[in-house]
């Protein structure tokens, strides 16, 4: 007996739904029932059992042809389980195996070629050459504007690719020292010194494997678009200006206030100086390529446009009579700085703790939401955010051991990954043992690179990161939420990266809050009674309306005071606390107070309580089954039902106070909730409801 259909003796099969994607049908799931229309085709079972039993089938084999068979999309069905008869999915066919039929006969279709296992991996190969040549200006160019040693951007590359690109997570994504981070470790190295950065950065690694043990990969997913376009732009607004300054060849003021307002400065020396004219020229030149070399036509534009600038830069650099700076590059092997007892004693410094949880959120962020970004760009394995956390804290372990900088996923080198044909993790592995080949054998070549390549390098690198489109396209869709953008932005330039987003997550949740507490409140006065009508959701941001209404009903001078929330989607503690107050407060006076609070209310019988004026009591809810009812498989006929997300419209909650609520009374009056209850309802219903 084969092993595929030795699970299926044992009760496990296997099928397909209507997207080709295949699952188990283990005890209590049964697969949908095959068209019976449907042409004689190969068994799911038979072909999934050559790719597993989890895996997606591949397009064009038999699996894909049986799942094209069932008609829809295929919910699963729950069945009683079968003690003694195994469920395989079969459909009847001549070329269905048996028991006995070895694994060979199985069609030759479903069956991966050998000349397309070579294809694939001599994309793999080509695709990480593409990335290591994006990947090499990025590294040196971070390094530089971290403020430390370009080999330690170098040794961070190498074990984004090395360590974390054969991690499981996710497949395609590239990590590597990030633009991102750049103005926050230069920040830190002015502060605590490069000693205390491998510390940080590997307390940060742990840290980020515990998040990922404990399943929080997720929870990153759950933080406001806005706050992630506001973060993003204040890390690459300040980068901007931070290295307008070495594209010059000179020396930024410090702080990002103080960067900006030192470009007027900076323009009145550049122009005085001739060699510094050179060097910024070749920084606009880069900056220039960066954005306009994706047009250029035939096999030349797939170059990286960083490669480009770096090869016309050296070749400037190397003319009689310039005199611009270069990259000064030590030895790969001595640059490696491993923390010791000085600076782990470092760790009782409130200031260091602050740094490694800044470091630990931002990379964790920046990488996870790169991942989302990066999914949306192929159509292969989706990132499993845990995996990925795990694998980019032990990435930035090892980096903290070594000294280097911290790692993230970088959207550029992704995006090129995924541009050249890449499948697998192998591209993103190899593009790292391209960087240590070539700083250890060619470390010569990287001492001829001009700095201000390097800086326009990066100016384009904030400039998509800052993305200044993004703000009117926001302000378009949501004001509310472009306001909580730019005040993420405005504070992280002002303040500092942490601090910006803790705003900004403040900000997004006080928005969501009072968007949630869309209350509408209508008061009236009629004969002998004071009516209050309420709907949507009442929380403790409408108490002053909430008040107000009931003050205004209890100053009415009614014998009688109507309170009717049957509209309310959600009444908070606040606001029912409030409400019951009032309650007791004018029954204590000796008024008539009627209280309609959501759905009918319910109370136990008593023996002296007359049922005739008790709300009917509803049937109970039926129990749990313990073992699953058989039901069919959904017909042609069945309905699907799809959420809408749009949000609700400004004037629902006033109209459902209009229409439903009056009507809701009308209909309850009858409930023993005593004569006359809705007196004057009837004639200001819509729906010309009389009383009953």
């Amino acid at each position: 007996m084969s092993g595929a259909h030795a699970r299926h003796a044992r009760g496990r099969s296997t099928a397909t739904d209507g997207a080709g994607r295949t699952f188990r049908t283990d005890a209590g799931i049964a697969e949908p029932p095959p068209r019976p229309t449907a042409p004689p085709t190969t068994t799911a079972t038979s072909v999934i059992g050559e790719v597993g039993p989890l895996d997606e089938a591949p397009a064009g084999t038999e699996a894909a042809t049986v799942a094209e068979s069932f008609p829809g999309p295929k919910p699963y069905a729950t069945a009683p389980a079968a003690a003694a008869t195994p469920r395989t999915s079969t459909t009847p066919s001549a070329s269905t195996p048996s028991a006995s039929t070895p694994r060979a006969s199985t069609p030759s279709a479903s069956i991966p070629k050998a000349p397309a296992r070579k294809t694939d991996l001599v994309t793999e190969i080509t695709a990480s050459l593409v990335v290591f040549l994006v990947a090499l200006p990025l590294c040196i160019g971070v390094a530089v504007a971290s403020g430390v040693p370009a080999e330690l951007g170098i040794i961070s590359g190498v074990i984004g690719g090395l360590v974390v690109g054969a991690a499981r997570g996710s497949t395609l994504q590239v990590s590597g020292p990030a633009a991102g981070l750049a103005a926050l470790v230069a920040e830190t190295v002015l502060e605590h010194g490069v000693a205390m950065l491998g510390v940080i950065v590997l307390f940060s690694g742990l840290l980020q494997i515990v998040l990922g043990l404990v399943r929080f990969g997720r929870f990153f997913q759950a933080i406001s678009l806005a706050v992630v376009q506001g973060m993003l732009a204040g890390i690459g607004l300040p980068l901007m200006f931070s290295q307008a300054y070495p594209a010059a060849d000179a020396k930024a003021p410090g702080t990002p206030i103080e960067n900006m307002a030192g470009v007027p400065g900076l323009l009145a020396d550049t122009a005085g100086n001739p060699q510094a004219l050179i060097a910024a020229a070749l920084g606009i030149l880069t900056v220039v390529l960066s954005f306009l070399w994706k047009k250029v036509p035939g096999p030349v534009g797939k170059v990286p446009a960083a490669l480009v600038a770096v090869g016309i830069g050296i070749a400037v650099a190397a003319l009689p009579g310039v005199d611009v700076r270069t990259l000064q590059v030590g030895n790969l092997l001595a640059s490696v700085d491993v923390p010791g007892a000085e600076q782990f004693a470092g760790l009782a410094d409130a200031g260091i703790i602050t740094a490694i949880l800044t470091f630990t959120v931002i990379a964790s962020a920046e990488s996870l939401f790169t991942a989302a970004a990066v999914d949306r760009m192929h159509d292969g394995p989706r990132t499993r955010y845990n995996p990925e956390l795990i694998a980019q804290g032990a990435g930035n372990t090892v980096a903290g051991l070594l000294g280097a900088l911290p790692i993230t996923a970088v959207v550029a080198r992704s995006s090129a990954n995924v541009q050249a044909g890449a499948k697998t993790r192998l591209s993103r592995t190899l593009h790292g043992l391209w960087l240590l080949a070539f700083a250890l054998l060619l470390p010569q070549v990287l001492a001829l690179i001009p700095i201000s390549v390097l800086a326009g390098v990066l100016i384009h690198s904030g400039w998509k990161l800052f993305a200044p489109q993004e703000f009117p396209k926001m302000w378009r869709q949501d004001r509310g939420e472009c306001a909580v953008m730019t005040l993420t932005t405005l504070v992280i330039v002002a303040t500092a990266l942490l601090e910006g987003v803790l705003v900004g997550l403040a900000a997004g949740v006080v928005l969501a809050a009072v968007r949630m507490s869309q209350t509408v409140i209508r008061q009236d006065t009629d004969d002998d009674t004071a009516k209050v009508v309420m709907a949507g959701n009442a929380t403790f941001l409408r108490l002053p309306q909430l008040i107000e209404a009931l003050e205004a009903a209890a100053e009415s001078g009614k014998p009688r005071i109507r309170l009717d929330l049957t509209g309310v989607t959600h009444l908070d503690h606040a606001c029912r606390s409030q409400v019951e107050e009032f309650v007791t407060q004018q029954r204590g006076k000796g008024l008539r107070v009627e209280l309609l609070l959501p759905g009918p209310a319910q109370r136990p019988a008593t023996s002296g309580e007359p049922t005739a004026h008790r709300p009917a009591q509803p049937d109970p809810l039926p129990r749990r089954q313990t073992t699953p009812a058989p039901s069919p498989a959904p017909g042609p006929t069945a309905e699907w039902f799809y959420l809408d997300t749009r949000p609700m419209p400004e004037d629902f909650a006033e109209r459902y106070a209009q229409e439903y609520a009056p009507g809701y009374t009308e209909e309850h009056a009858t409930h023993g909730y005593g004569p006359g209850y809705t007196d004057g309802y009837a004639q200001s219903s819509p729906r010309g409801h009389a009383p009953h």
